[in-house]
């Protein structure tokens, strides 16, 4: 791919802020992974994670507007929202209205924001409210989505939101940034062990429709190891090896970071990534590249 053509495509998907027209817990995005509209939920609005990820692009610094998930708040600003962009208003939005005509389509209800969802003891109801309005006719094809760190997939509760989700046809987006404990350590720098990440992502494979979404960045101005993405693929491997994975996303920082000294990979890197992970991996591996003024 030309690069001038992937940093166009890539201009589009910049704003993903959380706060839109004043809504609580909805928010619309047009997601350069999707390649369409994603309606995000935002169940973290205190802004609390289990993880806390040197490339979080999550403002903490600012304190939340709202400390507690009211489901039926989320549950009418879905539905107008939804609304919104069944009768094409949505694209008449400022922050919307330059979007091109390929990508003004609703692909998915997101859960995502500014934590781990699955944290959020609302977690399974906020699904069921969004999977019967996702049985709607007019909504056929629209899936959603659980963007995760995997920390959380065991628990019962947070199971019975997957099947919900699986009736649905939904996916799971779950993070593996590292192939080792340290690198992990480092990069996600959370209490969970990488071994509870890992079996969950095996457990997830078996059982529900998977996307690895994997990060990687320069640190101080270096590149991840090449015995890292070795370690990554070895995990990769191991994963696909219990279930079944659709794709492998490999992406790098594209927003403001967390930290001043994590920064994106140059295309090249991405792509020198991504090709050694194809090598290894039985799913489709797709690149996602940094911000244009890289």
């Amino acid at each position: 791919m030309a690069e001038n053509a992937h940093r166009q495509r890539i201009e589009a998907f910049l704003d993903h802020s959380r706060s839109f027209d004043g809504l609580r817990y909805v928010y619309p995005v047009v997601s350069r992974r999707s390649g369409g509209l994603s309606i995000g939920i935002n169940l973290n609005p205190d802004k609390r994670c289990n993880f806390d990820c040197v490339y979080c692009q999550v403002d903490r610094m600012n304190p939340p507007r709202v400390l507690h998930v009211d489901l039926e708040v989320l549950s009418s600003e879905l539905e107008a929202l939804l609304e919104r962009v069944e009768d094409g208003r949505i694209w008449s939005h400022p922050r919307l209205a330059d979007t091109p005509t390929h990508l003004r389509r609703l692909n998915d209800i997101a859960f995502s924001g500014d934590g781990e969802p699955t944290t959020e003891k609302h977690f399974r109801e906020a699904v069921a409210l969004s999977v019967d309005l996702l049985s709607r006719p007019e909504l056929s094809g629209v899936i959603p989505i659980l963007i995760t760190d995997a920390a959380c997939l065991h628990h019962s509760r947070v199971r019975e939101g997957l099947d919900l989700m699986h009736t649905q046809g939904g996916v799971i987006w779950a993070k593996l940034d590292a192939g080792s404990e340290a690198f992990y350590r480092d990069v996600n720098r959370t209490l969970v062990p990488f071994s509870r990440v890992l079996a969950n992502l095996s457990m997830a494979a078996q059982h529900y429709r998977v996307v690895i979404q994997s990060l990687f960045f320069r640190a101080h101005g270096e590149g991840p190891p090449e015995s890292e993405i070795d370690a990554y693929c070895t995990q990769l491997e191991a994963i696909e090896s219990e279930g079944s994975v659709e794709e492998v996303h490999i992406y790098t920082v594209a927003r403001t970071p967390a930290e001043a000294w994590c920064t994106p990979l140059s295309d090249d890197e991405v792509d020198a990534i991504v090709a050694k992970v194809t090598e290894r991996s039985v799913a489709p591996v797709k690149a996602f590249y940094g911000p244009p003024s890289l």
